[in-house]
């Protein structure tokens, strides 16, 4: 019987912690709401206190929207929505993500202004030294079946905003309170604020977990989160039973923020995640031609009807669309894309997933896709891991610390590179660095004389690779596939012939950017900077 709700769950696979909630769904006792606590008074309270007049802003995050996509829509004339908001503002076509490319440490960075080395959300899996446990958000079915219910569901619901996303580093949501303004997400996976909410899980959910019957935690003016927190209840029907993943999509996302529109209720900011394209992409691999986009770009063009109008839009609120990351192509299974990682350390006590950690385990892999953590439990010696990886040509990089350097190499060669901060090479984000031996291993040009140093294929690579390396405790290295392959561990999702993302180059790092209504400019073409950005447009 689980291997048949296992099989079902499949179809409605999305990388992050929403697909928790929908395997929740098919072993437990029912399949369908049973009814929800009360609705939350947002709307009492999420109205803008700067007047009716004042301009709104708007951030569009949509899961795996890629440039190559909108280019080819707009040579075709297939996104009217997108084509509006560009030529009435501004596009980016190469805006860098985080590192690793996984949502909830991308929405980290995005929220907090900064890496994963501050903000402490490592990726979607990882191990956790304090607790000597494998962190995992929902990263897929089998493994979150194998993982056990409860730890996956108490980490997505509970522990990845209240513990351990850094309590002394403030979210947006946060700096934007304590400034006086009135701030709103709509199906973020990261939204801690100042004002008390209720997630209340369906009836159904309580049998097979020991979720409490309702969670209070901290967001900003308007929280709504799926069939978890519906502050609509009652006033609109929005699509959030089991075959919509319980309102984690784009409809949902969109409807909401339409009536906040259409009700001048918008927020003096609000943040809207749209997850769809995503698990097209990972199933079909990224294709400019990708059907999806129009889809998105209908939804969008109902956001700027819902003011009345295109123009009225832009006159009444600033409108940025954003990626969050891409995606690479994956190869056919045939052509052995998918790395196996605990075939490569036969000999090792490697951590069985779901298992506790004990003295005799001497490894431990959180893999994130084309990404994964590698931990020696045994030894503060990383080397000799690096050694065994190296040994498959499928393999891009390994990386690990030693004091204040970092130390990397490429799978199936011999050259090294090693780099620290606060050196005399400066780059173009002002970020000073020492660099020694191949710098050609990442594609660094670098101009001695001038102390310049300038990224290539792997955008921004050094202090994205040092955010992860510093993002928590621990002895790991960092591991990265070549493009066309994906990291694994037992029952981990891969993707053969489709696509995935995790790595640093540039298919999954650079993502288009637009925004409308405002000739403010951002001051770096980097996710980690857009905070500070958006909270000058919302105070301007």
């Amino acid at each position: 019987m689980l291997r048949r709700q296992v099989i079902l769950i499949s179809i409605f696979k999305k990388n992050g912690l929403w697909l928790t909630m929908i395997l929740l769904c098919l072993v437990g006792s029912g399949c369908f709401k049973q009814g929800q606590a009360t609705r939350e008074p947002d709307l009492v309270h999420v109205k803008s206190l700067k007047g009716r007049e004042s301009k709104k802003v708007i951030l569009i995050v949509a899961d795996s929207l890629m440039p190559q996509a909108i280019k080819d829509g707009l040579t075709n004339k297939k996104l009217p929505a997108f084509q509006y908001l560009i030529e009435h503002g501004q596009y980016y076509s190469n805006m860098v993500s985080s590192f690793p490319t996984m949502s909830v440490t991308i929405d980290s960075s995005l929220l907090t202004g900064a890496y994963p080395d501050d903000h402490r959300i490592p990726g979607l899996t990882w191990y956790s030294t304090k607790d000597q446990e494998l962190i995992n958000y929902g990263t897929g079915p089998l493994e979150v079946a194998t993982l056990g219910i409860d730890p996956v569901l108490t980490n997505a619901v509970i522990h990845l905003n209240g513990r351990h996303l850094n309590p002394q580093l403030p979210t947006i949501y946060e700096d934007l309170a304590r400034l006086g303004r009135r701030a709103g997400s709509i199906n973020g996976l990261i939204y801690r604020g100042t004002e008390s909410h209720t997630l209340s899980p369906p009836a159904w959910m309580h049998a097979p977990t020991s979720l409490p019957k309702s969670v209070t935690v901290k967001g900003p003016d308007f929280l709504a989160l799926g069939a978890l927190s519906d502050p609509l209840k009652g006033i609109v029907n929005l699509p959030d039973g089991l075959t919509r993943r319980m309102g984690m999509n784009n409809d949902f996302s969109i409807e909401t923020a339409n009536y906040l529109i259409r009700n001048n209720k918008l927020p003096d900011f609000l943040y809207v995640y749209l997850p769809d394209l995503d698990k097209k992409i990972h199933k079909q691999g990224p294709s400019p031609k990708l059907k999806g986009v129009q889809e998105l770009d209908r939804q969008l063009q109902t956001l700027l009807d819902s003011f009345g109008s295109p123009e009225q839009a832009l006159q009444k609120a600033v409108i940025i669309v954003l990626g969050d990351s891409g995606m690479t192509r994956i190869l056919p299974q045939r052509e052995d894309s998918v790395i196996e990682l605990r075939s490569l350390f036969r000999g090792y006590n490697v951590l069985q997933p779901g298992d506790k950690v004990t003295d005799e385990t001497e490894a431990v892999l959180a893999v994130n896709e084309t990404m994964a953590y590698v931990y020696n439990l045994k030894s503060d010696e990383l080397k000799p891991f690096a050694d065994i990886l190296k040994t498959d040509p499928r393999i891009g990089f390994i990386s690990w610390k030693e004091r204040d350097w970092i130390h990397v190499m490429q799978g199936g060669g011999t050259t090294m590179l090693r780099f620290r901060k606060n050196g005399s090479l400066i780059d173009p984000y002002r970020q000073k660095w020492s660099v020694e031996q191949d710098k050609i291993l990442l594609d660094l040009k670098i101009d001695a004389a001038r102390r310049q140093l300038n990224y290539g294929r792997y955008p921004d690579v050094l202090r994205r690779l040092y955010g992860a390396l510093h993002s928590h405790p621990g002895n790991f290295l960092v591991v990265t596939a070549k493009p066309g392959y994906e990291l694994a561990d037992i029952n981990s999702p891969t993707h053969p012939g489709g696509g995935g993302h995790g790595a640093f180059g540039q298919a999954e790092s650079l993502v288009p950017l637009i925004i409308s209504g405002t000739e403010k400019r951002p001051p770096y073409l980097r996710m980690v900077d857009l905070k500070d950005y958006l909270i000058n447009l919302v105070t301007q």
